[in-house]
Formats: C-alpha cells, structure tokens, sequence
C-alpha cells in the first residue's frame, strides 16, 4: 500500500514540475508583451546600443584596421545584426515578467504606465534613481564619520557616566 502511495506522490511531483516549467500562459506573454512595450524597453535598448557597440569595438577589433573597417560597416545604424538577438531579448523580457506577474497584476502595471502619473515616473526615474543613490551615498559617507569619530575617541569618554551613589542623578562620575 505505501509503494503505491508513494508511486501516486512522484507521479503527482512529476505533474507538478513539469507544468511549472512549460512557462508563462499565452496570455501572461501578451499582457507582458504590452507592458515592455508601455515601457519602452526597445527605445531604450536602441539608444544604449551605440554607446554598447563603442565600449564593445575594441575587444572585437583588437588593432585590426580591416576588422575595425568591416566592423564599422556591420554596425552601422539600421543593421539587420541586431533583429534576431533584440526579438529575443524583448521575448525573454516579457517572459521575465510573465514569471513574476500574474495576468492580472501585469495589466494593473501596465494601465498605471501608460496613464501620465505612470509615463511622468518613466521619464523622470533616471534622474531619481541617480539622486536617490547620492542621498543614499551622502547619509553612508555621515555615519561612516560618525563611527570613525566614536571609535577614535579616547577609551574613557566612551564608557558612560554611572550615577552617583546617593546623589543627584547625573553627577557625571565616571565608572572606574
């Protein structure tokens, strides 16, 4: 009887894994889909590529005037290089978030981007992001000093005063 219940368990293990791993429904690709659209994720990879393709030319060209030539002409803007990996790429976006979204959250994040609170957030994140990451640096750098200045201190005005016995509170004797 327990082999049979176990026979039972792994083929429903099995079942289970197995629909987990076919991926996101048609359904969840297509909200996801519009979302990296509403998102203008290509835009954005369109205007990073050319800055990509200068950091990129001289691992490819390694000081080879025939290469750096014929490299330049490959690259060149409204190259068809690139269709096949940006469809993937925008295809494996989607898919990405079609693993972390349900339907409907994904049609819920998509509405609020393409309203203008949503597009506003969009155009003004970088520049948020930035500046949210100096705060961010500024306040680390305020307490490294701060931990610096307590650790430097000389040993007997970090340890605090104890009360005096039958005195006023605080009459800043120290410990011993």
């Amino acid at each position: 009887m327990s082999r049979f219940l176990l026979t039972i368990a792994g083929a429903l293990l099995l079942l289970v894994c197995n629909a987990s791993a076919q991926g996101p429904s048609p359904e969840a690709m297509d909200a996801a889909r519009k979302l990296v659209a509403t998102l203008k994720i290509a835009d954005q990879y369109r205007a990073a590529l050319p800055q990509l393709l200068l950091k990129l030319r001289p691992v490819v060209a390694q000081d080879r005037p025939e290469i750096e030539r014929d490299y330049d002409a490959m690259t060149a803007p409204g190259s068809d290089i690139y269709a096949p990996f940006f469809a993937s790429m925008i295809d494996q976006i989607a898919a990405l978030y079609a693993q972390n979204f349900t339907v409907d959250e994904l049609r819920q994040i998509e509405a609020f981007y393409a309203q203008p609170a949503g597009r506003k957030f969009m155009e003004k994140s970088d520049a948020l992001a930035q500046a949210s990451a100096q705060i961010g640096q500024d306040v680390n750098q305020k307490a490294a000093d701060e931990l610096k200045l307590r650790l430097i201190e000389p040993p007997m005005r970090r340890i605090p005063p104890r009360p005096c016995p039958g005195a006023r509170p605080g009459c800043g004797r120290r410990a011993p």
